[in-house]
């Protein structure tokens, strides 16, 4: 089956969604440009892909690096689809949520997305369209958490709510330029960040089937990818109800890990 995406870069591919998603990219004829933070991780990633015939480079960095984000995404060459995917999890583990573990979610959810896209979103202005007629595709990793301000994980939910509404908001605008914003907004995914939690996850689906669904969404060109939809509906009630309820709720459910 021939490829969607030729070019494809995705940020924290070295396990979870990230590695997923790079794998159900991967083809021959398909370059994949990884980041990730863990090198041993990284390369098992990046030979899984290899078996499956495409050309890897992997490149060991942190989002939070910028000028190391922008030389590795500007110097990457054409870019048809950049997938912002890196991102890390904590709560409050049932109490005031630390300032320093706030500031690093803020840092590697929001400052780290940015470090992707922008660069991206300015390599893609200056291509020439693709067959699908667009110079690229942007696409942040939010969560259904970004519906609901959950007391048990303030900053995390914060952060996505930030990533998924900057990408749709400008999604209006880069149509203009040929390129498209996509927010991506998984329910629970079973990856090495959500086995540490202590509360029940309803509707917990593997990572490959995330990875599928996400693609999906990018190849129909929805603009919002949330699912599954049992999920969604039910992070939307909760972020519906008026806050003392949902307050009131949360507290009589196991508190999130407070660990990054």
């Amino acid at each position: 089956m021939q490829a969607l995406w030729q070019n494809v870069l995705i940020t924290g591919a070295s396990s979870g969604l990230g590695r997923a998603l790079a794998e159900a990219c991967a083809a021959p004829g398909v370059v994949l440009h990884l980041s990730g933070r863990d090198a041993a991780r990284l390369e098992e990633t990046a030979n899984a892909c290899r078996a499956r015939g495409a050309e890897v480079r992997p490149c060991v960095l942190d989002v939070c690096d910028a000028a190391a984000m922008a030389g590795w995404i500007t110097g990457a060459g054409r870019l048809d689809l950049v997938i912002a995917n890196a991102g890390i999890s904590a709560g409050t583990g049932g109490v005031t949520e630390p300032a320093a573990q706030a500031r690093r979610i803020f840092e590697v959810n929001v400052t780290g997305v940015l470090n992707t896209a922008l660069p991206a979103l300015e390599v893609m202005a200056a291509q020439t369209p693709g067959a699908d007629g667009l110079r690229g595709r942007v696409a942040v990793v939010a969560s259904v958490a970004a519906f609901v301000a959950a007391p048990g994980a303030p900053a995390y939910c914060a952060t996505k709510a930030a990533v998924q509404r900057w990408a749709e908001a400008l999604d209006a605008t880069e149509r203009a330029r040929g390129i498209r914003m996509h927010a991506i907004c998984p329910g629970y995914v079973r990856t090495p960040m959500t086995a540490r939690n202590k509360f029940p996850m309803p509707f917990l689906m593997d990572a490959d089937e995330a990875a599928r669904r996400t693609l999906a969404g990018l190849a129909r060109g929805k603009t919002r990818i949330a699912y599954p939809w049992p999920t969604t509906m039910l992070a939307r009630f909760a972020g519906s109800l008026p806050i003392s309820w949902r307050a009131a709720i949360f507290s009589r459910l196991p508190a999130k890990d407070g660990n990054i």
